[in-house]
């Protein structure tokens, strides 16, 4: 919807829904250089506003989705924090999340025109106005190869010209995102490349593609090549990774374990043995709208 059919929608003027959209109170998108308002995100804004005398909000299943990060995988594990782990990538976490079907989503999502990660993405996705985004660590994203790197790669321009077979994370995950600006950077079509039929829903399912030689290479974190005996080529990539969730969420027995574990040294040293990561800030809250 446009600004005024919006304001019409709500019966606001149309002065109040420039102000609420300056503000970040109200989910919209300048993806096409003015301002559209998704009306099912709106719909669900104004679920979220809307007081059900004597009712309680269900609480979302027990469940971690979004992007795939050896680092966190292990953490919820780890702290005994009861969350199921469904890793589809960062947008199905955040789709999730707005749907009620999760408690914790992490995301790494690189917005293309501010070149800013996350926070961008979850005001386009969410509705609620009770969110809050946590950082838990930032990781070395590069090109997974075969060890030793027999095909020479050194970016993605070299996976081009030699036609590497390039194993791809589904639509929506931070990693596709990743490929397909690196492609646009080089000036490379993402559909020039030579891509492998079966995509890779997790990091593991991404080394395990390339050790098998299904794959020559792939858009990965540090951590996923060294569990997997792996080659990794550097692209100069440190990226956020945040987690994400509602306010009432993060005071729930799930998402404390979580944070209390952040300060666990056993965190960090796990951090360093897996290798790319650094948590200098993790726990910083991000967003909290």
């Amino acid at each position: 919807m446009t600004t005024a059919e919006v304001a019409a929608y709500l019966r606001l003027k149309e002065r109040t829904v420039y102000e609420m959209a300056s503000r970040g109170q109200i989910p919209c998108t300048r993806a096409t250089g003015k301002l559209l308002f998704p009306r099912r995100l709106v719909d669900r804004w104004l679920e979220a506003h809307t007081d059900v005398p004597g009712a309680r909000v269900a609480a979302p299943p027990p469940i971690y989705a979004g992007s795939s990060d050896p680092l966190l995988e292990w953490a919820l594990r780890a702290c005994d924090s009861g969350l199921a782990v469904l890793a589809r990538g960062s947008a199905d976490g955040l789709e999730r999340l707005a749907r009620g079907e999760a408690a914790l989503a992490g995301i790494h999502l690189l917005d293309a025109q501010t070149r800013t990660y996350n926070v961008e993405a979850i005001r386009r996705a969410l509705p609620f106005p009770d969110v809050v985004s946590i950082r838990l660590c930032a990781r070395e994203q590069g090109l997974l190869v075969a060890a030793g790197n027999p095909l020479g790669l050194s970016g993605i321009e070299d996976v081009a010209r030699v036609n590497a077979r390039v194993a791809l994370r589904p639509e929506g995950a931070g990693s596709r995102l990743l490929l397909d600006v690196l492609c646009a950077r080089a000036g490379i079509a993402p559909d020039a490349l030579e891509t492998v039929a079966r995509p890779a829903q997790t990091q593991g399912d991404l080394a395990a593609l390339i050790a098998s030689g299904e794959a020559d290479a792939g858009i990965g974190v540090r951590a996923a090549a060294v569990g997997a005996g792996l080659g990794f080529v550097p692209l100069g990539i440190v990226e956020p990774f945040d987690v994400v969730m509602r306010r009432r969420d993060y005071f729930e027995p799930p998402v404390q374990a979580l944070m209390r574990f952040l300060l666990d040294p056993a965190f960090a040293e796990t951090a360093e043995r897996l290798g790319g990561y650094d948590i200098a800030e993790a726990g910083r809250v991000v967003l909290n709208a």
